[in-house]
């Protein structure tokens, strides 16, 4: 009964003190590809969402940091290529930001398994939105990671799993300290995966957030 919850609601409850917050080869390789081919997940802890439909605020994920969530979209050869990506939301919109960063598998001779996508969400109409403080990292499979899936059948061709991660960029230790209080103030909904806190602390630009990866780890408790 416990077990079919998890997989109707996308979570799994960690023991007090861990956090969900995998590096960018465990979110390719353990997530991500096992959610392309039908694989078992580690843990039903990210949730099928399709994020256009809502703004990033009222996605089902708690008050604050990390949210992670699988989306189906329209594959790369469906795309309309050299232009930058915008995907509208109910307010906005998200805009890519540069070109997409290889995710390597140590475990496979840094194998290329997947692709990394810095975005950024505008309130408004594009191309004049307003630029805010929420980024998303969406990370694809390799060119030959999806021959496989499509090869057996697994998908359609014009469909491709991504998964995406969404937080808001801190700009400074006091607002971190200041959206610490308001979490804790709040209830977070137990409707997806979200971390404590989030690990990005530092005034860091757009380019230099994509490096913020930590492995699944043990936060000491007081």
């Amino acid at each position: 009964m416990e077990r079919k919850e998890f997989m109707q609601h996308g979570l799994v409850r960690l023991p007090p003190g861990f956090r969900f917050h995998p590096t960018d080869e465990e979110l390719v390789v353990q997530y991500l590809r096992r959610k392309a081919f039908s694989f078992p997940l580690p843990a039903a802890i990210i949730p099928e969402i399709d994020f256009r439909k809502l703004n990033p605020w009222d996605l089902p994920c708690g008050s604050g940091g990390e949210k992670y969530f699988f989306y189906l979209r329209e594959s790369k050869s469906e795309q309309k290529k050299g232009r930058v990506s915008y995907q509208k939301t109910r307010l906005g919109y998200w805009k890519s930001l540069g070109k997409e960063k290889p995710v390597l598998a140590s475990s496979q001779g840094n194998e290329l398994v997947g692709l990394k996508q810095v975005m950024v969400f505008y309130r408004g109409k594009s191309p004049h939105g307003s630029k805010t403080d929420w980024i998303m990292h969406q990370y694809s499979l390799s060119n030959s990671e999806l021959l496989k899936s499509s090869t057996q059948g697994l998908l359609a061709s014009s469909k491709e799993w991504v998964v995406c991660q969404i937080f808001v960029k801190r700009r400074s230790m006091k607002l971190r300290v200041q959206n610490t209080r308001h979490e804790e103030n709040h209830q977070i909904p137990a409707t997806c995966s979200s971390s404590s806190y989030s690990c990005i602390t530092e005034d860091l630009s757009d380019e230099e957030s994509v490096n913020g990866e930590e492995a699944m780890s043990k936060i000491p408790t007081a």
